[in-house]
């Protein structure tokens, strides 16, 4: 046996009808953010090595170069930055690739070079 929920929605509506809908965009897109917010911190806080290999995979990187990578980032403390974001910031920056920039740092170079 289900009971029918109350019809309330012109009472719970109120506090809209006066917007028009550049306004009520905005305040779809905020609330939105809102909710988005913590999912962007929980990814931000909450990696793991298998994570950032897959994601350096798939920027084409080998997954002997990935791991090696990877494995460097987490022993220097700047996995939690993002192993994509950062390789591929510096890649911008540097004017290269991002296998050049790749093999760059499993030299040992350009690592006090990272956009952190």
């Amino acid at each position: 046996m289900s009971t029918e929920r109350e019809d309330d929605f012109a009472v719970r509506r109120t506090h809209l009808q006066g917007l028009s809908d550049e306004a009520l965009q905005q305040r779809f897109w905020s609330l939105v953010d809102q909710i988005v917010e913590p999912l962007i911190e929980e990814a931000r806080s909450h990696t793991t090595p298998a994570i950032e290999r897959s994601v350096l995979l798939r920027m084409g990187l080998s997954s002997v170069d990935a791991r090696a990578l990877v494995g460097q980032m987490q022993q220097r403390g700047v996995l939690g930055h993002g192993a994509g974001r950062l390789l591929l910031e510096l890649a911008k920056a540097k004017g290269g690739t991002v296998e050049q920039t790749a093999a760059s740092l499993l030299k040992g170079e350009l690592w006090q070079e990272l956009p952190l």
